[in-house]
């Protein structure tokens, strides 16, 4: 039965191995205190001692030495003034108190019982301690347990500010981390499934009606179908790559912000404005960088491209700020947040040509990857703006 708590739980070994080195520690200091008190009285038997004799009117009449012989008690030898020698022995002193038997203030286990009494002491002192500290690791223990098993809401309870609470806080921080990561790629495939049923569906009925001689019209609707499926399936698979930390997403360089954008806002017909103290350098991966410039400029080209759309690059201390404006109905406040979600779409917007609603979900994702930042404001005059902020290169 002791066998088995030692091995099965943390807190019986801590406490046994308190108690034995307490138990072995008292055990040391009673021997080095012994064997210090045998050897000061080795060495005061050794040294003789001045002794006078005095008669009844307290005046000296004799002097002599004193000597401790090991095993015969005291020794006295007195030279007297009138000249005569005495020598006097007094007996070792009886230990029994005279009845053969023990004093009352000693035991046969003196030792023993004072070993005996430390231990229940220490036992009874350690005990809450321990086992408070690993109650502690059993919570933990239990909560890794069930979140192994499935429930990724599992938390422990941080408690104090040891190594034990750090390890708390680390595994509360690493389930909540995976649990968003878990979720999120639940709602990826949830909401992915949905979009792709959608061009497929129209895909399944277009090939139904458009009979043996299909039709321009009919083959135009196959092909942007089409086009969007695949559009779909890319920003899936770049959306997952992103998510995951460790993904290799290409070589990190310095890369010519005013460069790609000049690129893609010829692809657009906008107008590109650079502050004249700004160089546009950044360091990053420049597909991903091109990827979120143009994603931001098709989504103001769909939204508000017909009033015209500009992109702007100026610099803000160590920061490079980009940002695409436009002239559409605008994001309502409290909903610039949401817009970049995974498959998140402004009310009524859902039906509008184009757009798998990965595109901004994307650009804050490429952004984050590159120690960035990027945000929805509203553009004076109507319409809304869009701002990357940038590390400088």
């Amino acid at each position: 039965m002791l066998i088995g708590l030692y091995r099965r739980h943390l807190y019986v070994r801590i406490w046994l191995a308190v108690v034995a080195g307490v138990f072995i520690l008292t055990l040391a200091a009673n021997w080095v205190v012994r064997e210090a008190a045998q050897n000061e009285r080795e060495r005061l038997s050794n040294v003789p001692r001045d002794v006078v004799v005095l008669d009844a009117n307290d005046q000296p009449i004799g002097t002599g030495k004193a000597l401790r012989v090991p095993g015969r008690g005291l020794e006295f030898d007195v030279s007297l003034s009138d000249g005569r020698e005495l020598s006097l022995r007094v007996a070792p002193r009886d230990r029994t108190g005279g009845s053969g038997g023990l004093a009352p203030w000693r035991t046969p286990f003196g030792l023993g019982w004072m070993i005996a009494l430390v231990g229940v002491a220490v036992a009874l002192g350690v005990y809450p301690i321990v086992r408070r500290l690993t109650k502690r690791l059993e919570a933990l223990q239990r909560g890794v347990q069930r979140w192994g098993e499935g429930d990724l809401s599992v938390r422990v309870p941080e408690e104090g500010q040891d190594e034990v609470a750090d390890l708390s806080n680390r595994f509360n921080a690493a389930a909540a981390r995976i649990e968003t990561l878990v979720q999120s790629h639940k709602t990826l495939l949830a909401n992915a499934s949905h979009e792709l049923r959608s061009p497929l569906t129209r895909i399944r009925m277009g090939l139904e009606l458009m009979g043996e001689k299909p039709s321009p019209t009919a083959k135009a609707e196959i092909a942007r179908n089409i086009g969007e499926l695949d559009q779909l399936i890319d920003e899936i698979l770049l959306s997952s790559r992103l998510d995951a930390k460790e993904a290799d997403m290409g070589t990190v360089e310095t890369v010519d912000l005013t460069g790609l954008a000049a690129e893609e806002c010829a692809r657009v017909d906008a107008e590109l404005d650079v502050d004249a103290q700004t160089d546009g350098t950044v360091r990053g991966v420049p597909r991903l960088l091109r990827r979120a410039i143009r994603n931001l400029l098709e989504n103001a080209r769909r939204y508000g491209g017909d009033q015209g759309i500009g992109v702007t690059i100026t610099r803000r201390g160590d920061r490079t700020l980009l940002s695409v404006d436009d002239r559409g109905p605008g994001v309502p406040a409290h909903l610039r947040d949401r817009i970049f979600e995974p498959f998140y779409r402004l009310p009524g917007a859902s039906e509008r040509e184009g757009g798998v609603g990965l595109g901004l979900a994307l650009v804050k994702s490429i952004v984050e990857r590159h120690c960035g930042s990027v945000r929805c404001a509203s553009r004076e005059g109507g319409g809304a703006s869009f701002v990357i902020e940038l590390p400088r290169g």
